[in-house]
């Protein structure tokens, strides 16, 4: 019917049509025709060792269309549809790659936990921060090349932060004080042994000083302290019962285990004192300068009231280093200066007062 082949060949039938087998071999009979001659490569291909490839289907289940038993040995293969045998066989389907459920949050690694909390939700906007102003958060002041002074940042309130000034805050016996509620006892008289001498007058900065010459003491509490100097503020820094006064007058002295006394003198408004004026006369032209009258002398009992009744309490001095342990006299009776007097000094220094300090409950006593 097809005709005389000079070799069997296997004929497969497939709808009608004719396939000749590829399992024909040549004809013998037919001449041999030389082979090509062998195209050079432009380069070496690379031998790829498949041994150790992965096989990405080595896990994947059996396909659905090649579900059928491989044909025995000897036996024919199962004929393939019409579809099949036109187009070449479709590639096994890949397995779908599933992700792995999530753990419980206890199993979480601490990234994880740190990423789901950072992802989940939906996101807000920050709100603004509010700007912090100076007056809220002020910077701390430097006080190491601060000089103390009754105002800025050396005034009286900062004494305590400059250096070596701290018991001027810690101090338990801070003057001056308000003096009231003291015991009224029969107070030994101070002995005042003053007498006229030359002086020199200086304007410190912070007030006007007068330094006199030795051999102005007083006696008081069987000891004698000699006067080294006086100054003068402005208003009164030691308060009666609550009522301040136009000046005061201080006169430091020192006995001779290098322990204070001040006698406190109030001033008030009258007529004009020789003793103030003299000295007024002589002041120095600027700050830092110093006067030495020749053959100019004061009498410092003059600078005294006639009654002598004071009080007295132990406290310390009214300026940096605010050093305590010092015995305070405070005269009751008030000496009169004029207002052309008080104004001078005004015009150098307006204010130069310590605030009054806590009493803490220290015993007063004065004169009866």
């Amino acid at each position: 019917m097809f005709g005389t082949y000079p070799r069997p060949c296997a004929i497969l039938l497939f709808s009608g049509a004719v396939w000749l087998s590829a399992a024909c071999a040549a004809d013998p009979a037919a001449p041999a025709t030389a082979a090509p001659p062998a195209k050079p490569r432009l380069f070496e291909v690379p031998q790829i060792d498949k041994s150790k490839a992965e096989d990405p289907f080595k896990n994947a289940p059996p396909s659905k269309t090649s579900s059928a038993a491989p044909a025995a040995p000897g036996e024919k293969p199962a004929a393939a549809s019409h579809q099949e045998a036109k187009a070449p066989a479709k590639a096994a389907s890949r397995p779908v790659l599933k992700l792995p459920e999530l753990a419980p949050a206890q199993e979480l690694t601490r990234q994880q936990r740190e990423l789901m909390l950072a992802t989940s939700g939906p996101r807000k906007a920050a709100p603004p921060k509010a700007k912090t102003t100076q007056a809220e958060h002020p910077t701390e002041s430097d006080f190491s090349h601060v000089h103390w002074g009754y105002s800025g940042l050396g005034a009286p309130e900062n004494w305590g932060k400059l250096p070596g000034n701290a018991i001027c805050v810690t101090g338990q016996r801070q003057s001056p004080i308000d003096i009231r509620g003291g015991i009224k006892v029969d107070l030994e008289p101070i002995r005042f042994d003053y007498r006229p001498t030359g002086f020199r007058i200086t304007d410190n900065g912070h007030t006007i000083q007068v330094d006199v010459a030795e051999g102005n003491t007083i006696s008081v509490l069987g000891r004698t302290w000699q006067l080294e100097q006086f100054h003068f503020h402005r208003p009164s820094e030691e308060r009666i019962n609550g009522k301040s006064f136009d000046m005061s007058l201080h006169l430091v002295h020192r006995d001779y285990a290098n322990n204070l006394a001040v006698v406190a003198i109030l001033m008030e408004r009258g007529p004009e004192h020789p003793v103030i004026q003299t000295l007024w006369n002589h002041l120095p032209l600027d700050t830092g300068l110093s006067v030495e009258p020749p053959n100019v002398t004061i009498d410092l009992m003059k600078l005294l009231p006639e009654r002598r009744d004071y009080y007295t309490y132990m406290g310390s001095l009214t300026t940096p280093p605010c050093t305590e342990n010092v015995l305070w006299m405070v005269l009751k009776e008030p000496i009169l200066v004029s207002p052309d007097q008080i104004a001078i000094f005004s015009r150098l220094y307006p204010m130069n007062a310590r605030p009054v300090q806590p009493t803490n409950n220290r015993l007063i006593k004065e004169s009866r």
